[in-house]
């Protein structure tokens, strides 16, 4: 009999295993039986019509309503509608199913009216209407007439798993695969330990692996699916708790606070008090640093919150232990302004050998992808040497060429910017493994997916410092009330004429300054709420477009600035200064100013088409304002239509300003990616059933076994199959991403 590791082709055949490795990647019996259902159907349960959505592939199940054949030109060729839903089913809440060619008469015999089937095709929409272009489909008999043999075979139970498919697979055809895996597998051997699958109630893997298939009931599902959860959250806890012991074992250089160096004469000079979260959170990474094994923490706060502070304080403290602190940050223009603020912060302790510089002093060297050969040159000598004790720079840190001489400290800004594998890159220039800090101001999948999976440790700053004013966020619906767009270009006239400044960003640069007749007038329209048509929808608005028809239009007055990415450097740096100083109204930009654009005076930002950018751009976006005394506002200009997953993104983070809140809110509609390799978000990941936001209980208690478990057992050398099954789901490569944080 087979087991789990046998091919697929001694089971369903060498054709059909082809066809399944190409198509799904499924090669052993274990692959196609852990390729779990999508979701599953009742006989005689319609599927939500209403919310399918054009250009997916899916599989539904419906009653035949009507069916109408029409001749068409060419001889012999008909044209077959059927009209499929559920009995009370209407309008939007049908699909129509298309074939052409030849006599459909065979078809017409089968696709009768009454009749219920599963449809499966890919979804089009032509005069208003959802339709289903030569869909493959498999009739059910009647939920209330005796079923046929096969049909009992093929679908056991009143509930029908629809799985993920591909192109050539449907899927029925995996689920007869899997009735035929099942009847011949040989069960496998449970590799959790029996007295933890009694206390938590969890049956047993081969009860588990048949009912996620074919549940005889809702209450079976459930305890499968709960069981298979189980394994992959404890797989996970399991190789997490032991790579956490086994990095509390690796050296690393102890970097104690030194109560006479840079850090206390720094903390004697600031002109404010610290929050009560600074202090705290600059205890615990204190004590982190001072430790003989790698910090490895997140600092997480919200924009504002003033996390670059405890940043500098955290580098301040290796520095005086003799290293050298590297902050990495994702664009040119952070980088550039975090190097300005903290030669600011620090003043004459950042310019050691230099006229008027204090007695204990370092100096903070810049390095970025596009500075002169000169500056870069002496950059360079100044890390190489040790005496920039704290170095700023973007990816051009990565490079062959930068040396440090004792890097002990990594700081990663904005950390959901950078690859795993880039962070990683820089912290091998250490001779041996430097502390890491990471910072966010709002959590995105990857990094909630590690903090709850318990990788990171975690500090988290809440409270505001005094003196930063509240924002209000409003979204505006161009298309449905275009009239709130004019009031808002007044808005910024008026905020101007108080005194202040104001953002625009849009989500592209644009390709040439100078824009055509037909592009031109598209811009206008979307500047004007025209409706964005989403069959043929506009492309994202771009500052090198709408700059030049603000300034002769609704802004004409201002003073207007332009800011992108693709601009020279010397150039970013004086529109950046311009605008500081109150030279420049209003900064038309990309994202370039998402994170450590610090100007006080701007109260104001209008994002253009602010359905194209995530929850996290735009929390990071608004944080822009509102930095001084002035309340700040900002609106999210959208022609996406009301009740829209984007439209509702919108609203999400227009009605709240926790950073926290709007972590899950971006789990809910991005999940939280593939927390064990490489992927930041999105539907890849090879934790299959758990769930970060519906299964935190189950997460923390599989963590609490791990813990008990792997303090008796590091090696799991009492639990061989578990140890395999461990190996198996969680593999170490892929661990090996959570370390590199």
């Amino acid at each position: 009999m087979p087991d789990l590791a046998a091919p697929l082709k001694s089971v369903v055949g060498a054709k059909t295993a082809t066809v399944l490795a190409d198509a799904l990647d499924l090669h052993t019996v274990g692959d196609l039986l852990y390729h779990f259902p999508r979701r599953y159907v009742e006989r005689g349960e319609h599927t939500d019509l209403a919310s399918l959505r054009v250009g997916e592939h899916v599989t539904v199940m419906a009653q035949v309503q009507r069916v109408t054949v029409r001749p068409m030109r060419r001889r012999g060729d008909e044209l077959l509608e059927v009209v499929v839903g559920d009995p009370e089913s209407t309008g939007r809440r049908t699909l129509t199913l298309t074939y052409f060619g030849r006599a459909q008469i065979w078809r017409r015999r089968e696709l009768t009216v009454g009749r219920w089937g599963l449809f499966s095709g890919k979804v089009s929409e032509f005069r208003g209407r959802r339709q289903l272009n030569q869909p493959d489909y498999r009739l059910l008999s009647d939920p209330h007439s005796p079923q046929t043999a096969d049909e009992i075979e093929e679908f056991a139970g009143s509930l029908i798993p629809i799985y993920p498919t591909a192109a050539g697979v449907r899927t029925w055809t995996i689920a007869r695969c899997v009735r035929v895996a099942l009847d011949m597998l040989e069960l496998p051997a449970d590799p959790l330990p029996t007295a933890l699958r009694a206390r938590h109630g969890l049956v047993d893997l081969g009860t588990a692996l048949h009912d996620i298939h074919r549940p005889s009931s809702r209450e079976a599902l459930a305890k499968a699916r709960r069981r298979l959860k189980w394994d992959e959250a404890f797989a996970l806890q399991v190789k997490l708790v032991q790579r956490k012991q086994a990095a509390a074992r690796t050296p690393a250089v102890p970097r104690p606070r030194r109560p006479d160096g840079l850090l206390a004469a720094f903390d004697a000079r600031l002109p404010f008090p610290l929050t009560d979260g600074q202090r705290a959170v600059g205890e615990e990474i204190a004590a982190d640093l001072a430790a003989e094994h790698p910090m490895h923490r997140l600092l997480q706060g919200e924009v504002g919150s003033g996390k670059t502070l405890c940043a500098l304080r955290a580098m301040l403290q290796v520095v005086d232990a003799g290293g050298q602190a590297v902050l990495l940050a994702p664009t040119e223009v952070l980088a550039t302004q975090h190097h300005r603020n903290l030669l600011d912060l620090l003043g004459p302790l950042g310019r050691a050998g230099e006229l008027g510089a204090a007695e204990v002093a370092t100096r903070v060297a810049l390095v970025t992808g596009s500075q002169s050969a000169a500056a870069r040159r002496r950059a360079l000598a100044e890390i190489a040497s040790g005496d920039a004790g704290i170095v700023v720079g973007t990816h051009a840190l990565l490079y062959d060429g930068v040396e440090f001489a004792d890097l002990g400290l990594v700081i990663i800004d904005e950390q959901h910017r950078f690859g795993v594998e880039q962070r990683d890159t820089l912290r091998a220039k250490a001779e041996r493994p430097p502390h890491l800090l990471v910072m966010t101001a709002t959590p995105i999948p990857r990094t909630v997916a590690m903090t709850v999976f318990g990788d990171l440790e975690v500090s988290s700053l809440t409270q505001l410092p005094r003196g930063r004013s509240p924002i209000a966020t409003h979204v505006v619906p161009a298309a449905e009330k275009p009239h709130f767009l004019d009031r808002a270009w007044r808005r910024v006239i008026e905020e101007v004429e108080a005194g202040h400044q104001a953002y625009v960003v849009c989500p592209r640069i644009g390709d040439a300054p100078a824009i055509g007749e037909d592009a031109e007038e598209a811009v206008t329209d979307a500047l004007e709420g025209a409706p964005d048509d989403q069959e043929e929808r506009q492309p994202p608005l771009a500052v090198l477009d709408v700059a030049p028809i603000l300034a002769q239009g609704p802004l004409r007055d201002l003073r207007i600035g332009v800011l992108h990415g693709r601009l020279p450097p010397d150039e970013k740096d004086a529109v950046m200064r311009d605008f500081a100083a109150g030279r420049l109204d209003v900064l038309v930009a990309t994202t370039v100013i998402e994170v450590g654009v610090d100007v006080p005076n701007a109260t104001m930002m209008v994002v253009m088409d602010a359905d194209r950018f995530g929850v996290s751009q735009l929390h990071q976006l608004r944080g822009r304002v509102g930095r001084g005394s002035a309340p700040g506002l900002c609106l999210l200009v959208t022609r996406a239509a009301a009740g829209t997953p984007a439209r509702e993104r919108l609203d999400a983070v227009a009605a709240t300003l926790d950073g926290f809140r709007l972590a899950e809110v971006d789990l809910e509609q991005r999940r939280e990616g593939d927390v064990l390799g490489a992927a930041q978000s999105g539907r890849r990941s090879h934790l299959k059933l758990v769930s970060l936001l519906r299964d935190a209980d189950l997460i923390r208690d599989a963590r609490a076994e791990a813990l008990a478990l792997v303090a008796d057992d590091p090696e799991l050398s009492n639990y061989p199959l578990l140890a395999e099954a461990v190996n198996a789901l969680v593999s170490e490569d892929r661990a090996e991403y959570l370390q590199k944080g």
